[in-house]
């Protein structure tokens, strides 16, 4: 394959993941130019079959799930599980700098294809494995998906406007935290190697992720010996921040010092407001809920787009509360190329998001479509390992590739 003018052009990464986490972080390697090859078992991997017969959410039986996270990837089928296969994969690790897995903890042990074994093959090669609990420690063998990680990791707790009902975050964030985590961790193993001239083995537990996430909230913790509760959409130091219903929808708008607020008085001309105590944080956050609903009432009397002309002509920090099809269309969105086109292979196409990575010098963005089941085994094994059709032949009538 010809290097793109990308960051990682040059670095070749063996894909083994599935469903979220994995092949998200393995997405975003592919998409700063890594040579991501996915192996899969013969059948294909998992995350085919999601939203594969949804007539809304699929083109040609390729679900939302793998247009999205598969593009600018190659796809080889080999039988891990037989022993050919598990050679063939061994000469391709060789070839290669990371092998990414986001197998349930314990599996690439089995399979014979954790960093121990594989580094045996090729010292400088780099392992990732992205679990729920990570590989050690009293629960590490318990399975987790991302709202196992999100209840675990606390996040839940904080997330909605009571604490008798909880609420996990609209976002993946369990796998999508863990996803981007292994990413920063493989960079960095990379960036070591060129000290070291060996590789080692990335931990990614996605609950780990989920503390890391807590930060300052988490030390807050540890400091007041409190537990936080859910304020919604509100915060605990600013006041006024919140959302706030307008005649066609939402707004927010974020107070944070004091020059905001009296700016928003001037937009506002709520005469209790003029109470000099509201002139610093500590009297706006006593009376939040009052300042709340006399905001509530006030821009619930006007639309939309008045409301963020006012604001915005004072330097208030607001925004609306966009739906999917809003954010997706927003300008600025637009202009950033921060929604981009998703290529079927059999032409077709449709649209998802883009890189949020951009480069002064090293900046293509293109987007290759996801590959078809085994659609580059023959290239991938004719061009990296060099092997002749006759043995690729032989390989696939034993049934050790597709």
């Amino acid at each position: 394959m010809s290097k793109p003018n990308k960051p990682l052009a040059g670095v070749r990464i063996i894909d083994l993941t599935h469903m979220l986490s994995g092949p998200y972080g393995a997405m975003i390697l592919a998409d700063l130019g890594a040579d991501v090859i996915k192996v899969e078992p013969l059948e294909g991997e998992g995350t085919r079959k999601l939203l594969a017969k949804d007539p809304k959410n699929s083109i040609d039986g390729m679900g939302a799930y793998f247009l999205t996270l598969n593009r600018n990837k190659r796809s080889v089928c080999i039988d891990l599980k037989s022993a050919e296969g598990l050679e063939l994969f061994y000469t391709l690790v060789k070839e290669s700098d990371v092998v990414i897995n986001n197998f349930g903890a314990g599996v690439p042990q089995r399979l014979k294809i954790d960093h121990a074994s594989l580094s045996a093959h090729n010292p400088r090669i780099i392992t990732c494995s992205i679990t729920g609990f990570g590989s050690n420690g009293p629960n590490y063998q318990r399975p987790a998906f991302d709202q196992v990680a999100q209840a675990v990791g606390g996040g839940m707790s904080i997330t909605g406007t009571d604490a008798d009902n909880p609420v996990r975050a609209g976002i993946p964030i369990g796998d999508l935290g863990g996803g981007s985590f292994s990413v920063m961790g493989i960079l960095a193993a990379l960036y070591e190697r060129e000290r070291s001239g060996i590789g080692q083995d990335i931990d990614i537990s996605m609950v780990d992720c989920q503390i890391s996430l807590l930060n300052y909230m988490a030390t807050m913790h540890f400091l007041s010996g409190e537990n936080p509760l859910p304020i919604g959409n509100s915060h605990f130091v600013h006041v006024p921040y919140n959302s706030y219903r307008v005649q066609d929808g939402h707004i927010i708008i974020a107070v944070i010092t004091d020059n905001f607020w009296q700016n928003l008085k001037e937009v506002v001309n709520v005469p209790e407001f003029s109470n000099a105590e509201y002139d610093t944080q500590p009297a706006r956050l006593r009376d939040k809920a009052f300042i709340d609903g006399k905001l509530g009432e006030i821009f619930a009397t006007n639309t939309q787009a008045y409301w963020l002309a006012q604001l915005d002509a004072k330097r208030i920090p607001c925004a609306p509360i966009n739906n999917f099809g809003q954010a997706l269309n927003d300008p600025q969105v637009r202009h950033r190329n921060m929604v981009v086109e998703l290529k079927h292979p059999n032409g077709q196409t449709t649209q998802g998001p883009g890189s949020p990575l951009k480069f002064s010098r090293s900046n293509e963005e293109s987007f290759s479509s996801p590959p078809l089941l085994g659609q580059h085994t023959d290239e991938v094994l004719t061009s990296v390992l060099s092997l002749p059709p006759e043995r690729i032949a032989a390989l696939r009538e034993q049934k050790t590739i597709r």
